[in-house]
């Protein structure tokens, strides 16, 4: 489904990716981890065509898409929750989910925004509301909401969960398990390990705008030092 190999990321004169290289598989969750700074977030920016990688390739669906503008890469069926959500906050809840609704690749089992209410009913009680007047934990909700009305083959979460409260986080993860089921591609980023184990199928460790290690949930499980290595302070 997606294939980073070996990019290169600038801002400016400043290198920021050295050779990052990962991939999903169809109906796989793959994590990215790592401190703060290490490049997760430029990773999926160079993916999301935001920032675009400078040399190395990005293969979605088999398509090359390094070169493409965000729009493209989008329209292409990658669903982007970004880091601090980033909903609108002068528009409802219906109306940020409506802004991003559509099926342009006649995907079956359609996201309506039926469904996407259905998933999270809190939403719907809200669906009159402003962004602006919601949780937080509502607002990530709306912005995984507007994400699945896209239709993705591909969701990508930066920061699933981060200031949640435990009982929202809880559903968020609840929710991706039910995503899972449902066969959609997920590259999450967020610092849950205990919950990205019991979600994802393979990990990918970066450090210094490279994977310095990946595996399996099992052999994650059997190397619990990696975890301390890259996530350890």
């Amino acid at each position: 489904m997606l294939s980073v190999d070996n990019i290169t990321t600038f801002y400016g004169a400043s290198q920021a990716l050295f050779g990052m290289s990962l991939a999903a598989g169809k109906g796989e969750v793959v994590t990215l981890m790592g401190r703060n700074g290490m490049g997760k977030t430029t990773t999926v920016r160079s993916i999301i065509g935001f920032t675009p990688a400078s040399s190395g390739t990005i293969t979605f669906d088999g398509q090359r898409t390094e070169s493409w503008p965000a729009y493209r890469v989008a329209q292409a069926g990658i669903g982007l929750v970004p880091e601090g959500r980033q909903i609108f906050p002068n528009l409802s809840v219906h109306e940020n989910l409506f802004a991003t609704s559509a099926n342009r690749r006649n995907q079956p089992n359609e996201w309506t925004l039926d469904r996407i209410y259905e998933l999270f009913p809190r939403l719907a009680e809200r669906r009159t509301h402003m962004g602006n007047q919601i949780s937080g934990g509502e607002q990530q909700m709306v912005a995984i909401g507007r994400a699945l009305a896209t239709n993705p083959k591909l969701l990508i979460l930066d920061e699933a969960t981060e200031g949640l409260a435990p009982l929202i986080q809880e559903e968020i993860w609840n929710v991706l398990e039910t995503l899972r089921s449902q066969g959609l591609s997920i590259l999450i980023i967020d610092k849950d390990v205990d919950a990205l184990m019991r979600l994802a199928d393979r990990h990918y460790f970066v450090q210094n705008g490279r994977v310095e290690w990946s595996g399996s949930t099992e052999e994650l499980g059997q190397n619990p030092e990696v975890i301390e290595t890259y996530l350890g302070i």
